[in-house]
């Protein structure tokens, strides 16, 4: 029996904890093969002063030098292609199995409407290529844009190949600094879009307040009580109420959009209960107004390790199985790493990688550059 092709698949969200790497193949369901495989997948954390740039330059009043620009592209390329490499070590496979690198990058500013719309993924490919002797394929969101869509979410396609079932219709629940929904609804066209913050508010919140970069399994959320007068001011945010396609990000979802819905002395683990109820109630909110007879949630994305915001799901959504991708046999915590494998497998292939209906592009649109392995 041959080999399987493999795919190395490398992601930073916005939350900017780290990258997510995965080893994986994708096989063909109408000859048995497993839909997926993950042979090896591991998380590698930023440099500390790496991860503070980036969430800084993230706030909607960033501003860099070309300079700086410059060299945070080349230094996180630079930690993507050592992360890739890291996992090929740990995993004893040897680099010529791998037929392309799929990279997302590090988003620093999505604003995918406006007369001159766009999406900015950092992290040098070149460099990846370069520093790994593998085939890259990046840049995966220009495409769609350019096509008049939110080039945002792109996991909804993987999510319809791999985690659909063809009598049940499910959602698909990214826990990432945003959350995403995709919506496998048998006979309806596939529907993904961002409800909004996930974890980026709760873990910009818990930084400013307590210095830590996130609230270890809810705890301090827990010792809060909700602030309902807050809760509502945020969820009159227009966004929550917009139809999809839409998409956004930390430059709009930030702590100077919290402060300007603080109109009085908040205690501050209050706060924190309150951001994670906005969380748990769009979410929910968001799922009820698209797909209200979905009884199936499965989730992915960091926030499955907070067991308090997945109970406040559970209890905005009654009469819904909420529970994680672990479930349906793929690793919560690798979903994305994934979909970026998948991605550039679709590139080699020639394949669109979008679903228009859930970007909202004019057409299906094969997604990616191809930054060629060395040849000396």
């Amino acid at each position: 029996m041959a080999e399987p092709e493999l795919y190395l698949g490398l992601i930073s969200g916005t939350s900017a904890d780290g990258i997510d790497a995965a080893i994986c193949a994708f096989g063909d369901a109408d000859a048995g093969a497993p839909p997926v495989q993950v042979f090896a997948a591991r998380t590698y954390p930023y440099p500390q002063d790496l991860r503070e740039a980036i969430v800084a330059l993230a706030r909607s009043r960033a501003s860099v030098t070309l300079d700086d620009y410059g060299h945070l592209d080349v230094r996180i390329g630079e930690c993507f292609a050592q992360a890739a490499l890291d996992l090929l070590a740990t995993s004893g496979l040897p680099r010529d199995r791998i037929a392309a690198i799929g990279s997302h990058g590090q988003t620093l500013c999505h604003r995918p409407n406006g007369a001159y719309p766009f999406s900015l993924q950092i992290g040098d490919a070149s460099v990846i290529a370069e520093r790994t002797g593998i085939a890259t394929v990046a840049d995966f969101r220009r495409a769609d844009v350019a096509a008049g869509g939110q080039g945002a979410p792109l996991l909804p396609a993987l999510h319809a190949a791999v985690l659909a079932d063809p009598a049940i219709g499910r959602a698909i629940l990214n826990l990432g600094g945003i959350g995403n929904l995709t919506l496998l609804v048998p006979g309806r066209p596939v529907i993904g879009f961002d409800t909004g913050p996930a974890n980026c508010l709760l873990d910009a919140w818990a930084m400013s307040q307590r210095g830590i970069a996130r609230d270890e399994g809810g705890t301090w959320a827990r010792s809060g009580h909700v602030d309902h007068l807050l809760l509502a001011r945020c969820l009159d945010d227009p966004y929550f109420a917009a139809p999809p396609p839409k998409s956004t990000g930390r430059e709009v979802f930030n702590l100077d959009w919290l402060d300007a819905r603080m109109l009085c002395d908040i205690a501050a683990d209050d706060v924190q209960a309150t951001l994670l109820a906005l969380s748990a109630r769009s979410i929910a909110q968001a799922l009820r107004a698209n797909a209200p007879d979905v009884r199936e949630l499965y989730a992915c994305g960091g926030g499955v390790h907070n067991p308090v915001l997945m109970d406040a799901l559970r209890g905005e959504l009654p009469g819904v199985r909420v529970d994680t991708t672990a479930a349906l046999g793929l690793d919560p915590d690798f979903v994305e790493a994934v979909g970026f494998a998948w991605l550039a497998r679709a590139r080699l292939r020639g394949e669109p990688g979008n679903l228009p209906s859930v970007t909202g592009a004019r057409g299906p649109r094969v997604l990616g550059a191809i930054y060629p392995a060395p040849r000396a």
